[in-house]
This record gives C-alpha cells, sequence and structure tokens, in this order.
C-alpha cells in the first residue's frame, strides 16, 4: 500500500499537512507530488519548511498558464508519476487546477481519488473553482466532505464516490500551528498601525475584472480602520496594468506587504480586528477558536455557507458603498468577536480521513 498525495498551492500545502502528519504516525507509505501550480518561492516552498513538512518527492514545475494550459500540463506530469508509483489511492484537497488535473489523470489511469474538502459549493459558474471542485467530486472514489451541508450537496448530485463527513482539516492546522505563530512570528513589529484590518483578493472573478479591482482598491482605502494588505504576485501585476497599483502604495489608509508565511498570516489574522477577503479557506480559518475573527466577503456568494451561519461572515460582495456600511457598522459596534461554534469540526478530519481510507 502506499498512497499519492498531491498538492500545487499554498491552501493545498496548508490543509494536507494534517494528512501528511497522521500518514507519518501511523507509518504509512506516501509519496509527495507538488505540480508548482504556486511557482513564486514565497507563496509555496516557505510553507514546506514552516510546517516542518518532508520536502516533495517529485516538483513538477507546471507554473503559470491559462486555465487550461496549466491543468493540461499538470495532468501530463501527475500522470507520468503515478503510472511510476501505482499508489492505493491519489489524496487531493480543495478545488484548484491541480486538483482537478490530479483527479483526472488517476481517473483515467485507474487509480481511486479520494477528495478532502468535497462538496463545497458556492453555486456561481464564472469561478473556475466551482468548475474543479464539481468534476472532481463525481470522478472520486472517496469525498471527505468537512460539513453536513456539504455532504447533503453531494447526495443531491448523486455523487457515485463514498462519503465521509470529517470536519476541515484547516481547524487540525490551526490547533497545530497558532501557538507556534505566536511565539515565532516578529509581523506585528512591522505593521505601522496600532490597530489593522487584514485583507487579501486574489480570485480571478475580482482582480481579473477592472471594474471590480477599483471597486476593491476604494474599499480599502475608505475602510473604518486601516488596512494591512499581503499581495497575491497576480494581484499587484492587475494593479499595475490598472493604472491602480500607484494608488493604492500612496494610500495613508493601506500598508501593502509581500505574501506572507502561513505563521506570519496566522498571527496577521488573530491581531486583527477583522478580515476583508474574497479566499474560502480563509473564512474556514476565521471560524478556528484560536483566531474567531469576523470577515467579510468579498464575493457575490460563498461556498462556505457554515461560517455566515456561525456569524463569523457576511457576505458584502464588492460594491463599495454596501461593503463599507457592513463594515462600518461592526467597526461602530466596538469589533466584537463572533464567538460562534466553529462548524468545520474539533480538529480530528485528518486522523478520521486517514481512518476511514484504511478501512476502505
Amino acid at each position: 500500500m502506499i498512497f499519492s498525495v498531491i498538492v500545487g498551492t499554498r491552501p493545498e500545502i496548508i490543509k494536507m499537512a494534517p494528512v501528511i502528519f497522521e500518514l507519518q504516525k501511523r507509518e504509512l507509505p506516501f509519496r509527495l507530488i507538488h505540480t508548482g501550480q504556486h511557482y513564486d518561492r514565497s507563496l509555496s516552498e516557505i510553507f514546506f519548511e514552516e510546517l516542518g513538512l518532508p520536502r516533495p518527492d517529485s516538483f513538477l514545475g507546471v507554473g503559470s498558464g491559462s486555465q487550461a494550459e496549466q491543468t493540461a500540463k499538470a495532468m501530463i506530469s501527475i500522470e507520468k508519476e503515478l503510472l511510476a508509483t501505482e499508489p492505493s489511492a491519489v489524496l487531493v484537497e480543495g478545488d484548484t487546477n491541480t486538483v482537478l488535473a490530479g483527479a483526472l489523470a488517476a481517473t483515467k489511469s485507474g487509480f481511486p481519488v479520494a477528495h478532502i474538502e468535497a462538496g463545497l459549493r458556492s453555486f456561481d459558474l464564472r469561478m473556475p473553482e466551482e468548475h474543479n471542485r464539481r468534476l472532481t467530486d463525481h470522478i472520486s472514489a472517496y469525498l471527505f466532505a468537512p460539513t453536513e451541508s456539504a455532504a447533503e450537496n453531494l447526495k443531491r448530485e448523486s455523487v457515485p464516490g463514498r462519503i465521509s463527513v470529517t470536519g476541515n482539516t484547516v481547524i487540525d492546522a490551526c490547533n497545530r500551528y497558532v501557538p507556534i505563530a505566536e511565539k515565532r512570528s516578529a509581523i506585528v513589529s512591522r505593521i505601522r498601525f496600532d490597530r489593522f484590518a487584514l485583507a487579501t483578493a486574489h480570485r480571478a472573478e475580482n482582480v481579473d475584472d477592472p471594474v471590480v479591482l477599483r471597486n476593491l482598491v476604494e474599499i480599502f482605502e475608505k475602510s473604518p480602520i486601516p488596512v494591512v494588505y499581503p499581495m497575491h504576485p497576480h494581484t499587484r501585476k492587475a494593479l499595475a496594468n490598472n493604472g491602480l497599483l500607484e494608488r493604492l502604495e500612496q494610500s495613508d489608509n493601506v500598508q501593502i506587504m509581500e505574501p506572507s508565511g502561513y505563521f506570519d498570516f496566522l498571527t496577521l489574522m488573530k491581531r486583527s480586528r477583522f478580515i476583508m477577503t474574497d479566499s474560502g479557506g480563509i473564512q474556514e480559518e476565521a471560524t478556528a477558536p484560536s483566531i474567531d475573527k469576523k470577515v467579510f466577503v468579498l464575493r457575490i456568494s460563498t461556498e462556505r455557507p457554515e461560517a455566515v451561519e456561525s456569524g463569523h461572515a457576511v457576505v458584502v460582495g464588492t460594491d463599495p458603498e454596501k461593503a463599507l456600511q457592513e463594515m462600518k457598522s461592526y467597526a461602530e459596534s466596538g469589533f466584537e468577536a463572533p464567538n460562534g461554534k466553529c462548524p468545520f469540526g474539533i480538529g480530528e478530519a485528518a486522523k478520521k480521513t486517514v481512518s476511514f481510507l484504511l478501512e476502505e
């Protein structure tokens, strides 16, 4: 028995880490494959070092490209790896091009796919991630849903694979790493504000749309408290191409930073008064008891409705007037912590996932 574990981006590395540790704990052989979808070292390799993970057995160097090009290149390289390994199961996590490429390559080569974080739905077909997660779910043999709601999505779609509700491995990661981050990170000393909101924005439907991108800049400029913004390279390029980067850099209300390492980012989340983001994973991390922050979702929909139901997340879209009104109201309330129950489990998702695979 040997497992192939496929990652390609920062969120996948973080969320797959607890599963890797569980495999190591049980002395189960696995081969770790990194597609290189996030090809900037600051967005990928640093996480292996910080998280104490083994270096990938194979780095495929897929890099950038169009959606189809990136997925196709990853499929070709992953197929070669899987045929050489002949794994008992291929583990993928989330909704990236790496996930879809891994699932397709495995299925077409005759190896069962185990999809961690299955069943999420935004019902927004503008999003490449929605295509990826739906297609992956329908060709996976094992589907590890983080919540009962996600499992219900899978049942409604009559997916053929076996479904297990495990919780989300991101909570496992937060439980493990937040205490370490607080001891090791010095990021707060670089923040020029006494209190701040943390912002991220990188989704294609936001940063590749000039109108939406301009709206985001206005939201950050007019935020009721100053904004700390670790900026994704793709977003930086989009801002520059649209003549908005210099404007944001000159704002007294915004501090742009380079992409943060995981420990630094956990610390920024914990120390912020609130978070504004288009990220799905951050909506989950904010619900962890060790972070427990309000999140304003800069999208028109979310595939994490559980975070909304728990009181942690509010979907505000990208219209400046609406988004800023929600943030100002929250600031006027005194930045009260959500204090809702974490809807994504108690940190045993990796244990449940590996146990289920061994039972099969």
